[in-house]
């Protein structure tokens, strides 16, 4: 484990483009997660580090979903993912090609790409950037440094499960550094993971049916299930992925340097939908249809049992910077860095164990519903110079530079089974009645069927509907497959100039100031300005803060992709429909086109650093957000919105039951404040213990609502009242030669849910959650590093749902930021050469 003074001396690259500084000398407040912490950490998701280690980043999972239960949604200060810019080595990171449906809508880079025994450290700049480094950097920048060593490398491989027995987890990781010619480097990693299913739920159970009654009223359907193996699983979804990493340079005889990295990364995840039981008139399988020859079918006919439709998305992505720095007229001279960079990220859905009833019993049971790619391509020109200046405490430092990115998103339709509209997907299809509503002379005359009982009220003298008249829903059933009208390809460019200056005016008095101009083909110019300051008042103990505006574009995700899938809306599951702003469902409905996110960040803090060994920071922040984009609260389908869908082309518009499309829906205000206290004692006995606090409180409030038809009450709760209230992590090292014991706590304070149920409108009190983890290592001859621990070893949980939002069997809430999978152990061997 690292001294913590190491750490307040590390030299940090990120929140300045000048001369670099310390942690403890920065002007705004940066994490700095070292090689030895990301590496001590059994998590194998780099997200999942971030969050074990810095209290201001979280990631939920999300089973049951659409593209969010492949690429988890992240939050920097309680800010939507897209709000926080991921660099690798200092350059821009591309966009996952997954965006969320709901909320924020947030289509942000993906960390887990990044190997994490790739990484040499992470900066976590937790502050507003959006003038240095550019659109979205608005909750702050994380930067990922990739190793660099020229020798040497390691072999790490881990294994272990969750106390419930199951989630089985194997992680295997190599990295080496070697020689590039006699002056270079290339550093190379790979990493496999897999993991297995977990089940966090009862058996299935809602207002129609539930399965423990009715197994044990017909044994027949008893016989095809296990009683106690849920039908539906909620937990985390099995997976596998494959991800490398590569970074190399070669120093020149100039001193100049020629450097690239790149990555590729491939995973697939298979999680379930919602279960679709055979009785209690379910729309898909117990939904009566006539064939041609005038019989009646079910669904259930071919599905006894019930179907749970597996959704799987295959993820790939990869990357390709390089570039070219050095320096003109020595070190005193301009100093330059001449790069480019692509990066492509792709999503490929696919549906099994489902059927698009609308065809009927001819229907296939798997589908390609479509793929989603998002690409960007950049070219930048970075300087800096340092012009003699002996009125200033400190050689004053200018940067400036420009960039030209192009960013594209491409949806690509699904195979034609995935969308089509089937026979079945209209009234009467084999055209049995006359519009008079008797049976036609051509049609079966000894099959029952009843013309005459048209419609589902009793206005025509009949209970129900004559099954010659049901609809049933078209598409691949729990994701219906992407339109050709859906699919498309869209691009836009933008480019963008900055410039910066920073210095001590004073011995002790440091100084930063940066401008930046940015021009989109499709919004517009913008210019954001920071300024940033910190002050030595003492010896150890310094004052900082910083004031700046941001700038987010929406994504080009956000702009264009149209979707259908099944969704838990208010704990009722119900298929529900995305759509552009611009798409004329959205405009009927009063949407307006999406302009870009403005806002305006304050920072003030402190740092103390008086004792041998011991370092504190806090720092307090306010970011107000005008025109923030968030999506519409769930619009419930009537007849006439249903009509401008089947007018817009929308696939399976008569079984859509709500739609939503994004909007700037509010202006908003994020407050808080982090600390972060470190502590290490040597004890001379060859024995030193480290202590790390870290403390995360944010308060979030929707200042002026501007779409107030579209956004209720309970959206408003939600948003300013969801996230945990505050985040801690507190970490205890003990260490005695090659020996190492670790005790962390998670711990996360309350916070509160409400639900769309009328007349009630419940609210669910959640209380503070404190997951602990333990870990012993031992060092064998400095090379062999052998670990056993357990993660949440009191196999703690957040509250159950007691207001209905967890529906089917589940039993916490699917998108609480507290992990709800219980305690997991596991070991790992390290080695090093």
């Amino acid at each position: 484990m690292p001294q913590t003074t190491d750490l307040d001396n590390q030299i940090v690259v990120t929140g300045s483009r000048g001369k670099p500084r310390t942690v403890a000398d920065s002007a705004v407040p940066i994490d700095v997660i070292p090689q030895a912490e990301i590496e001590a950490i059994s998590f194998t998701d780099t997200q999942d580090v971030i969050k074990t280690l810095v209290p201001s980043y979280a990631v939920g999972r999300n089973p049951n979903s659409d593209g969010g239960t492949f690429v988890r949604p992240a939050t920097l200060r309680g800010l939507p993912g897209d709000k926080t810019l991921l660099l690798v080595n200092s350059k821009r990171r591309h966009k996952s090609a997954v965006m969320t449906t709901g909320g924020a809508g947030s289509q942000a880079a993906d960390a887990a790409t990044i190997p994490s025994l790739a990484l040499k450290s992470v900066e976590v700049l937790r502050d507003g950037a959006a003038a240095q480094y550019g659109s979205d950097a608005i909750a702050g920048v994380i930067n990922f440094l990739l190793k660099d060593a020229d020798h040497g490398g390691s072999l790490v491989v881990q294994g272990g499960q969750y106390y419930k027995g199951d989630g089985e987890d194997l992680m295997v990781s190599g990295n080496v550094g070697m020689k590039l010619t006699s002056s270079g480097f290339l550093n190379a990693t790979v990493e496999y993971t897999r993991n297995a299913r977990t089940t966090r739920s009862n058996q299935f159970c809602n207002v129609s049916f539930c399965v423990v009654p009715y197994a044990a009223a017909n044994p027949s359907y008893a016989a095809l299930i296990d009683i106690d193996d849920p039908v539906q699983r909620w937990g985390q979804p099995k997976g596998q992925a494959i991800r490398g990493f590569v970074n190399a340079g070669i120093d020149l005889d100039d001193g100049s340097r020629i450097y690239a990295f790149g990555n590729y990364s491939r995973s697939k995840s298979t999680g379930d939908f919602h279960y679709r039981y055979p009785a209690a008139g379910q729309v898909v399988n117990d939904n009566p249809i006539r064939l041609q020859d005038g019989s009646v079918f079910r669904f259930n006919q071919l599905f006894p049992a019930g179907f749970t439709p597996q959704f799987s998305g295959k993820v790939t992505d990869l990357s390709v910077a390089g570039g070219y720095r050095g320096e003109l007229g020595g070190s005193d001279g301009l100093s330059f860095d001449l790069s480019g960079r692509y990066g492509k990220s792709r999503i490929d859905y696919s549906l099994s164990n489902t059927v698009n009833a609308s065809i009927g019993p001819d229907s296939p049971r798997k589908f390609s519903p479509g793929s989603l790619v998002s690409d960007e391509l950049s070219a930048n020109a970075d300087f800096s110079y340092a012009p003699e200046t002996s009125f200033l405490a400190e050689q004053l430092t200018l940067s400036f530079g420009g960039e030209f990115r192009r960013e594209g998103y491409k949806i690509i339709a699904g195979d034609p089974a995935s969308y089509a509209a089937g026979q079945f997907a209209k009234q009467d299809p084999f055209d049995f009645c006359t519009d008079t509503h008797t049976l036609r002379a051509s049609a079966p005359q000894n099959a029952g069927i009843n013309c005459a009982n048209y419609l589902s009220s009793t206005a025509d003298g009949f209970a129900g509907l004559d099954p010659a008249y049901n609809v049933l829903a078209v598409g691949s059933n729990g994701f219906p497959g992407l339109s050709p009208t859906a699919a498309g390809s869209f691009h836009r460019n933008s480019y963008s100039f900055y410039g910066e200056a920073s210095t001590d005016i004073v011995k002790g008095w440091f100084v930063d100031g940066a401008v930046r101009y940015e021009h989109f083909a499709d919004f517009g110019s913008t210019a954001n300005v920071k300024a940033a300051t910190r002050i030595e008042v003492a010896d150890g103990v310094a004052l900082r803060g910083s004031i700046g505006t941001g700038f987010r574009a929406p994504t080009p995700g956000q702009l264009y992709y149209t979707s259908v899938s099944v969704r838990n809306v208010d704990g009722n599951i119900t298929q529900a429909g995305l759509f552009p702003a611009t798409n004329p469902v959205s405009e009927y409905l009063g949407a307006t086109p999406l302009k870009p996110e403005k806002s305006t960040n304050f920072s003030a803090g402190f740092t103390l650093s008086v004792l041998q060994g011991f370092s504190l920071t806090a720092d307090a922040y306010l970011i107000k957000i005008r025109d923030q984009v968030y999506s519409t609260s769930a619009i419930t389908v009537t007849p006439a919105i249903r009509d401008r869908m089947i007018a817009a082309g929308v696939v399976g518009a008569e079984s859509i039951s709500s739609v939503n499309f994004f909007q700037n829906a509010f202006d908003s205000t994020t407050k808080g404040f982090d600390v972060v206290g470190t502590y290490k004692q040597k004890w001379g006995n060859g024995q030193s213990t480290s202590l790390t606090a870290s403390f995360n409180l944010n308060r979030y409030k929707i200042d002026d609502l501007k779409i107030p038809n579209l956004f209720n009450s309970v959206s408003v709760f939600n948003f300013e009242k969801f996230q945990p209230r505050w985040r801690s992590v507190i970490s205890l090292v003990h260490e005695i030669g090659p020996f190492e014991a670790l005790v962390r706590g998670n711990l996360y304070g309350p916070y509160k849910a409400q639900i769309n149920t009328a007349p009630a409108f419940p609210i669910q009190s959640f209380g503070t959650e404190a997951l602990i983890d333990v870990e012993v290592s031992y060092t064998f001859a400095e090379k062999l590093r052998l670990s056993v621990g357990a993660r949440n070893v009191f196999d703690n949980y957040p509250d159950r749902d007691k207001i209905g939002q967890a529906v089917n069997g589940a039993i916490y809430r699917s998108d609480s930021v507290v992990d709800w999978q219980g305690g997991f152990y596991y070991a790992r061997a390290g080695f090093s050469f």
